[in-house]
């Protein structure tokens, strides 16, 4: 048996543009299950049962992300913050491209560049306020 840990991002009605966005830059398959669909249309308002209650992207290169919406009874205040979304590795052709294509849109906070230890990092806030970072190893940027 094996396990995996990924990412599971709550919007607030922005799930379904995210899900399709992170499927585009991704590729892979995306599936996206709204809360009527889950059977929990009763559960939430009615202004919300079009909402996303769960999606999940399977990308092309063995990345999972989960995005969901956030209803309004079960929307404590959280905020996005606390946390980035990590891609790393040695694939410098892949990792700039997610890099290009996740980031667009948002905010470059540190460009992809060469860092101090002598890979490649940079990070950015995507359009949905996602934290992102990438990491290239022994990149030559």
């Amino acid at each position: 048996m094996s396990a995996i840990l990924n990412p599971y991002i709550n919007l607030h009605g922005q799930a379904r543009q995210a899900l399709e966005f992170y499927h585009a830059a991704l590729g892979g398959t995306v599936n996206i299950m709204s809360f009527e669909q889950g059977g929990m249309g009763d559960q939430v308002q009615a202004d919300e049962k079009d909402l996303v209650m769960h999606g999940q992207v399977d990308g092309d290169h063995g990345f999972t992300l989960m995005v969901s919406d956030t209803p309004a009874h079960m929307d404590s205040g959280r905020s996005l913050g606390g946390f980035s979304v990590s891609l790393s590795g040695d694939d410098e052709a892949l990792l700039t491209e997610l890099w290009d294509k996740l980031s667009a849109g948002g905010t470059v906070n540190q460009p992809l560049e060469k860092a101090p230890w002598g890979d490649s990092f940079g990070m950015f806030t995507d359009a949905f306020g996602v934290d992102w970072m990438v990491n290239i190893s022994g990149a030559s940027a």
